[in-house]
């Protein structure tokens, strides 16, 4: 039997009167990596101990030409001292909202540790080969429905998607899926982090990097 759906005041009655007192760690100056990309492999180590749900999800902010910001879910894939990177369809909404020289914001939320990591870069497509060296990584299923879908574009329907990813899947029947010219990955080459620890009483730790002259700068701020 499917439970009732409770009345819109009960809904919004949670909304506004849900709150979680943030106890489990702290963050401090004194402690922390000079290089935020440290810090970052620190936090995201941890949260794969702790078996935090899909560490590597992160959502993507971009903004169009008209001022008009999108955000959405995207899993990272590699990050190094060159960037935080993940792939797509180079036709899709956030590709055309991004580009080389542009800028986006990469956030981080893992509720189980009470942390977020906030990122700010500029954006560079990632090379054919490291495209191709991903997408020959992926499951193959996958790798068709790269193939089968024009992200972002309208459909009629469901059956319209799975129909093609059908045809497809016995065109490429024993033999190797390549990757579609239209996809491919970025990278997102960091001028700023802000790690966030929740504290109690909501006088949460921020910690900030910027860089600045090639030096990152350390600031904590205000929650």
């Amino acid at each position: 039997m499917i439970n009732s759906v409770p009345k819109m005041s009960s809904v919004k009655k949670v909304v506004e009167t849900n709150r979680t007192d943030y106890s489990v760690s702290f963050l401090d100056e004194s402690t922390i990596e000079k290089n935020p990309l440290f810090q970052f492999e620190q936090w995201m180590e941890e949260a794969i101990i702790n078996k935090t749900e899909e560490p590597n999800c992160m959502t993507l902010s971009t903004v169009a030409d008209n001022g008009r910001v999108s955000s959405r879910i995207v899993l990272l894939r590699n990050f190094n001292e060159n960037g935080f990177s993940f792939f797509t369809n180079y036709s899709s909404k956030k590709a055309n909202q991004l580009g080389d020289g542009k800028f986006c914001a990469l956030n981080f939320f893992w509720q189980q540790m009470q942390r977020q990591i906030r990122i700010e870069g500029e954006v560079m497509k990632l090379s054919a080969k490291e495209s191709d060296d991903y997408f020959n990584s992926r499951p193959r299923d996958s790798q068709i429905g790269a193939h089968a879908s024009a992200q972002s574009t309208v459909l009629n329907n469901r059956k319209e998607l799975e129909d093609k990813f059908a045809m497809l899947s016995a065109e490429f029947a024993r033999k190797e899926v390549p990757r579609p010219q239209n996809w491919g990955g970025f990278i997102i080459k960091p001028m700023l982090y802000e790690f966030w620890q929740g504290r109690p009483n909501r006088l949460h730790d921020r910690i900030q990097y910027t860089l600045t002259n090639n030096q990152w700068i350390i600031e904590r701020l205000s929650p």
